[in-house]
């Protein structure tokens, strides 16, 4: 985590998304909160190092939890969480993506882990949800959307296929979060999508179990048998109907889909296939957010990693790339073996280090909303000179933005999301309808091994919110924090502030969150 600095009020949030003379009744903001990890065996003033866990000793475990140890959190830290939540943000937020792991590590052997106390955990985190986000009349006054975290069902990291017991006992918890006709599928494999602003968004609900490299029950996404083949081709089921809708998404999991030479979280025929749907449907998602990993970063998914029909070498122009894909139209089903066991984050850079020169020139140059009135040769020339990204914006990658959690392995943190709400103003909102639009129904593909390759955007369109600014585009987060070593165990004290704002911190300086402003900022 950065140095944690500029520290400021909770106003700044409505600055940087204030309305322009109107009363807009879309907040452009939603609430991302990740691996919660509630432990009912925490206890206060145990050790939180020797493997004790904070559950017994004598140490410096604190009220609201031992921050910057691997000891899971205290209730009182979840009470303290949604009580801020409930003063601070449940009125400002469109919806919420809760991105998993709700109950706590089995690392004590004293304490094993078991399918009630798993359940159980769930059940009171998913209340707080209830409790915090309904109105008066108990009716959720926004949609929270849910996933599966590695820590919440046994074994633990090991996912069977569905349906399962897990999924049965899940769709009573997350109930009132799952659209009653996306139900039949969560009980197939986990997975169900929500369409938090009807008509125009939905939030994509990955089970990312089924991508999960440690996951022993299952082998990745190449075999028709597998759950993660049928899941994505839920989900390139799902991105079509929204692009035939008009919809755009964002995808959401908790295993995010690092790869790098020591950490390849998702199987590599997954990864093949996910940024190979990113590719395809760029104009119809609009961001990628993530868990599990309990650091701030972000990672970049490029599609010139993607091999079709033996296919390594880069292509320049975008279009003529959609049509050599789409013409040679199968996926390699091949599996990269990860051995290293470098430093992450430091791979992370190494690999930016590597993304061609021509990305800080043309990001400094080159506006997100430029016009395309331009003539031949000018477009000629930027063709050249956008070639090796993918095109004017950077078509070619796709960023994956991973919160950091809750969990004190640093500091609790809890993330503020902006999005662009330009012509939205009468849009009706998500408790308005509880449903979204009539559904787009396609008819299921007979299963094969042989992916066949989607369509990609139309001739005539535009980039995707991803790419270009326009509405939903992300236009950045403010991040907030507890500093717990400040707060001690005073309760009255206890408070979120903020960390930094991607528009106003020194790094940033983002007026958008496009995927080539990402790009400027590995490279700087």
């Amino acid at each position: 985590m950065r140095p944690l600095s500029s520290l400021f009020s909770l106003a700044v949030v409505a600055s940087l998304t204030a309305a322009s003379g109107l009363d807009r009744r879309l907040h452009g903001r939603f609430l991302h909160i990740t691996d919660l990890h509630p432990d009912e065996f925490y206890r206060a003033g145990s050790d939180s190092e020797h493997g004790k866990a904070c559950h017994r000793g004598h140490g410096d475990a604190g009220v609201f939890g031992a921050e910057k140890t691997s000891c899971d959190s205290p209730w009182a830290l979840i009470d303290a969480t949604f009580d801020w939540i409930a003063r601070n943000v449940k009125d400002k937020v469109d919806f919420v993506v809760w991105t998993g792991d709700s109950a706590r590590h089995g690392s004590d052997d004293d304490y094993p882990r078991d399918e009630d106390g798993i359940l159980k955990s769930n059940r009171a985190v998913a209340e707080k949800f209830l409790d915090t986000f309904s109105d008066a009349d108990g009716r959720l006054a926004v949609p929270v959307v849910p996933n599966f975290g590695n820590n919440d069902f046994l074994p633990h990291n090991t996912m069977k296929a569905g349906p399962n017991r897990w999924f049965d006992a899940y769709s009573t918890i997350w109930k009132r979060f799952i659209p009653r006709h996306q139900r039949d599928e969560f009980l197939r494999g986990g997975w169900f999508s929500v369409d938090v602003i009807p008509g125009r968004l939905a939030v994509v609900s990955l089970n990312t179990m089924y991508f999960f490299e440690r996951n022993g029950a299952v082998d990745g996404c190449h075999r028709p048998s597998e759950p993660g083949y049928r899941h994505m081709e839920w989900l390139r089921g799902e991105l079509q109907r929204m692009r035939e809708a008009g919809i755009k998404a964002i995808l959401m999991g908790h295993v995010p889909p690092a790869r790098t030479d020591s950490k390849q979280n998702w199987d590599e025929t997954c990864w093949q296939k996910y940024t190979l749907w990113l590719r395809q449907y760029r104009d119809v998602v609009t961001a990628s957010v993530y868990g599990h990993m309990n650091i701030d970063h972000f990672m970049l998914q490029d599609t010139a990693d993607v091999r079709v029909g033996g296919r390594d070498e880069e292509e320049e122009d975008d279009d003529d790339d959609d049509e050599e894909i789409e013409k040679k139209g199968h996926l390699f089903g091949s599996r990269l073996r990860v051995q290293s066991k470098g430093d992450y984050l430091q791979e992370l850079r190494d690999e930016w280090s590597d993304l061609p020169d021509s990305v800080v020139g043309v990001l400094d140059e080159v506006d997100d909303d430029e016009d395309d009135d331009e003539t031949s040769s000018k477009k000629k020339h930027k063709k050249n000179k956008y070639g090796k990204i993918g095109g004017k914006f950077a078509e070619r990658y796709h960023v994956s933005l991973v919160s950091p959690s809750v969990v004190p392995n640093y500091f609790p943190t809890l993330r503020l999301v902006e999005y662009n709400v330009s012509g939205l103003e009468q849009t009706p909102l998500w408790k308005e309808t509880q449903q979204g639009p009539t559904r787009v129904e396609l008819r299921r593909r007979a299963p094969t091994a042989d992916t066949e390759v989607p369509p990609g955007p139309a001739k005539e369109s535009v980039p995707g919110p991803a790419h270009r600014a326009q509405p939903l585009t992300l236009t950045g987060y403010v991040q907030y924090y507890a500093n717990l070593t400040r707060i001690g165990d005073d309760r009255d004290r206890f408070e979120y502030e903020v960390e930094y704002s991607t528009r106003d911190d020194g790094l940033y300086r983002l007026r958008a969150v496009t995927v080539k402003r990402w790009l400027h900022r590995a490279r700087w």
